[in-house]
């Protein structure tokens, strides 16, 4: 198959034109890659099993990890479910357009095969300009997982999306950097409390601000076992890794976080994510988290353990930040963001992973971050990419 593609010169002033014949490969059960604000996605009909069937095999995906149907506005919702209960109305008014995903009782339109023969379906209202305007054109609600094959890391650029889906699809089309760079938020609105499935931009804080009570599935923490069908994509299956043997390091005991953001910093937040996935002036982004101590110990497991490697003659990456780069001599060393700015680890984690990629290392060692704010989303994709391999310090 030749893979098409196709830029958007000006994401802010879209023509139809330039969407038309994407929309036309998506209504006929074609595959075209397209950005959003979080991730690139692979879009396929979501009400055509065999589009569905289409995006499993493009991407090596197992069938029973469900997909995502993406709407354009909130009136496309109602025929894809049975209810809508109110905490997803909540969530709805408060963070649609925007990169959170919501699971509620499917309605008998949505075949299982884009369920993952699951009785409930995931839906997200992206903001993205080129997919908000794409999934419009095409007139069905169109279900896009992350456009990478299977367990690599996920696209945050059209030429990640060239690297791994040339010639298994129709069109890719580019509209340049993701603003985000992590997959929206998933949360089960389908059962008595609200359960987060998957972090992501929209945090617990943000929820807790707008639901009160705000569960975590055990998902978050650790594998699930291989008997147990996932609610939600990447809930069960080894995701996000590079070629490379991860390992990160993480210090012991309590790291200092952030207290509970303010509505006005929440709602702050969701704009920035919205909007560009920018550095912004948030209580998020201002977390270091780490005491000196917990820093130093890090910095100096992760020296060892690469030093380690290197003597054995193994080609090793260190993933560090702009703030500790100065402590690092051996390896080829990156810096992931800005420690103080969550939103710069976000955006730049799945291109750094690519990149070692690229520079054929066989072992990375990584620092760790606090889990609070964005920083949940970060290590979560962080440990599944590692396989959860972590040591302790």
């Amino acid at each position: 198959m030749e893979t098409k593609r196709i830029t958007i010169e000006d994401r802010n002033h879209i023509k139809d034109e330039e969407l038309k014949e994407a929309a036309g490969i998506l209504r006929s059960g074609g595959l075209v890659a397209f950005p959003t604000e979080t991730v690139y996605g692979l879009g396929g009909n979501a009400l055509d099993e065999d589009a569905a069937r289409k995006i499993y095999a493009a991407k090596g995906r197992p069938s029973d990890n469900p997909l995502i149907a993406h709407v354009s506005c909130m009136e496309e919702v109602a025929p894809l479910v049975k209810e809508i209960p109110e905490a997803g109305r909540k969530l709805m008014e408060a963070f649609w357009p925007g990169p959170l995903t919501m699971i509620f009782p499917k309605s008998d339109r949505v075949p299982y095969g884009t369920t993952g023969g699951l009785d409930t379906v995931a839906i997200r209202m992206p903001d993205d300009p080129v997919a908000n305007r794409l999934i419009a054109l095409a007139g069905v609600p169109v279900a896009a997982p992350s456009a990478n094959t299977s367990g690599r890391p996920s696209p945050t650029t059209a030429d990640h999306v060239w690297q791994d889906m040339n010639g298994r699809i129709e069109m890719i089309i580019d509209g340049g950097p993701v603003g985000i760079g992590v997959e929206s938020t998933i949360v089960d609105v389908s059962s008595a409390v609200p359960a987060v499935l998957r972090p992501g931009a929209i945090t617990m804080e943000m929820l807790q601000e707008v639901l009160g009570e705000v569960s975590v599935d055990p998902a978050i923490l650790g594998p699930l076992s291989a008997d147990v069908r996932p609610k939600a994509p990447g809930m069960k299956y080894k995701h996000y890794a590079p070629k490379a043997d991860l390992t990160l390091v993480e210090p012991e005991g309590p790291a200092r976080t952030a207290g509970p953001a303010r509505m006005a910093d929440s709602v702050r937040t969701a704009d920035s994510v919205r909007m560009d996935g920018a550095d912004r002036n948030t209580a998020a982004d201002q977390a270091n988290g780490l005491n000196e101590k917990q820093l130093q110990a890090m910095i100096c497991k992760v020296q060892e353990l690469a030093r380690e490697k290197l003597e054995a003659g193994y080609n090793v990456g260190v993933i560090c930040t702009d703030e500790s780069r100065h402590c690092y001599t051996d390896g080829i060393v990156r810096s992931i963001g800005a420690r103080k700015s969550q939103a710069s680890v976000a955006h730049n984690l799945y291109a750094l992973l690519r990149e070692f990629d690229d520079l054929d290392v066989d072992y990375i060692f990584s620092e760790s971050f606090p889990q609070d704010h964005l920083g949940q989303a970060i290590m979560n994709r962080l440990s599944k990419a590692a396989g959860y391999k972590i040591v302790k310090v």
